[in-house]
């Protein structure tokens, strides 16, 4: 096939590859859960943890940072079995297949680890923890329902932080068994008690701290859904700060512990002592501004307001001046319209039917006499032309030549005028024309002009 230059080679360089490698590894494997037994477990200063997870057989290397390995609640070490939720991944720098660990357990909680984690998942995909859902709570409530047992330490504190800090609001305690067998089921009934009876303004949900077990009430499906359906505003205080149960997803607000979640619910006094006193120092001073400048405002009208004598005066003498004004008002506007009326009335009379008519009836007159002066010179030229034409018609009238002694001869049957002789026989009938009358012949004889010319 050839030799491949480079520029048609895919070169990889390690780091490439080891990136590439990590890239395909993270891509490929969801969050697993393994269980193995702790060897080379080491904690620099810098507070990460690095160990090898073992089996009989393999062994992985792992690693959990600082961010995640704090919220552990027991100390790792060598020879410790342990489940933990790791993500699969590779160590770039030196291409070691490695697992990053986001949560460990001792194997005893493994069984309820892995059945919160599912409900948690479950609850999380059908939106019971999205902040959309949450009520806010009220700023001053004046009833506060607390649901938890009434012999734990959880109640005492809560009462304790809102006798200190709000006196003044109701309180109602709802006895439950927090921990047990039976107990969620207790803790959703009086819940859904608490919201039938409409008698607080916000709930507490509480208990002490504990072990997953103890908390485990608190991770109850039905539970997280009456909370999810419940009208009043929830708020959970549930064991220590580290301590998340499914419940605390689900509340409108989450408190670290019971006394945190009577502080979230309750005003302090104290700052509502504050508050108020700086309320009324703010309104005393407004009411005094406002008051002051009320009295000034009357000063200043009690000076504008005139005498009743002054400002009829007055105002007689402002109706003089418009009486006044209007006389002048009228007069002009009288004077301007008599002008214009004039002014109309020349521009109208320029305009006036019987000025045209007179200027057309003049304007006719002139036509006329130039018409009849036409007509007439016409007439005499015409007369002078027929004179002429008479003239010339009688030098060349044929009437005029009889006059002379001629005679105009023509046959006698058809009219036929005879201008030769040779036209002509003896015993031929002819008419002869004269000036005045005319003659029917016979031809006798025919002379030829050769014959008459001889004679002459």
């Amino acid at each position: 096939m050839g030799d491949i230059s480079n520029n048609q080679r895919d070169i990889y360089n390690v780091t490439r590859l080891n990136r590439e490698v990590r890239a395909v590894l993270e891509g490929s494997f969801p969050s697993i859960w393994l269980q193995g037994e702790i060897s080379n477990f080491a904690r620099p200063a810098s507070g990460h943890m690095y160990l090898t997870l073992k089996d009989i057989h393999s062994q992985v290397r792992c690693a959990m940072f600082k961010n995640k390995n704090r919220l552990l609640k027991f100390e790792p070490e060598n020879g410790v079995e342990v489940l933990v939720r790791a993500n699969v991944s590779l160590y770039e720098g030196r291409g070691e297949f490695q697992l990053i660990i986001e949560y460990m357990e001792l194997t005893g909680e493994g069984g309820l680890q892995r059945a919160y984690e599912e409900l948690k998942q479950k609850l999380f995909k059908e939106g019971l923890f999205e902040e959309e859902h949450k009520q806010p709570l009220p700023n001053m409530p004046r009833t506060i329902g607390v649901i938890t047992s009434p012999t734990g330490a959880a109640i005492r504190d809560i009462l304790s932080v809102l006798k200190r800090r709000y006196p003044a609001g109701n309180i109602i305690v709802y006895p439950v068994a927090v921990q047990g067998e039976g107990s969620a089921e207790q803790i959703t009934t009086m819940l859904r008690t608490a919201e039938k009876r409409n008698e607080c303004d916000v709930l507490i949900l509480s208990r002490g701290g504990g072990s997953i077990e103890d908390l485990w009430a608190f991770n109850n499906e039905t539970l997280a859904r009456a909370i999810f359906d419940c009208s009043l505003p929830v708020v959970s205080g549930i064991g220590h700060e580290i301590d998340f149960t499914i419940a605390d997803f689900v509340v409108d607000q989450r408190a670290a512990t019971p006394s945190a979640a009577a502080e979230l619910v309750s005003p302090d006094q104290l700052h509502i002592k504050q508050t108020v006193s700086l309320q009324q120092t703010r309104l005393t001073q407004f009411l005094k501004v406002k008051l002051d400048h009320l009295q000034d405002n009357i000063l200043y009208l009690k000076k504008r307001l005139p005498h009743p004598a002054i400002q009829l005066q007055n105002n007689a003498q402002r109706l003089d001046g418009l009486t006044v004004r209007m006389s002048h008002s009228i007069e002009s506007i009288f004077t301007e319209q008599k002008n214009r009326l004039h002014e109309q009335s020349i521009t109208l009379n320029k305009h006036s039917p019987l000025q045209k008519l007179q200027i057309y009836i003049e304007r006719c007159e002139q036509l006329h006499q130039r018409l009849h002066q036409a007509a007439n010179n016409l007439w005499r030229n015409l007369d002078s032309q027929l004179h002429t034409l008479t003239r010339a018609l009688n030098t060349v009238s044929p009437l005029a030549t009889l006059n002379r002694g001629y005679a105009i001869v023509q046959k006698y049957d058809d009219q036929q005028i005879i201008r030769d002789a040779g036209q002509l026989s003896p015993g031929d009938e002819v008419l002869a024309r004269f000036s005045d009358g005319q003659a029917r012949c016979t031809v006798n004889e025919i002379f030829k002009r050769s014959d008459y010319e001889k004679d002459t």
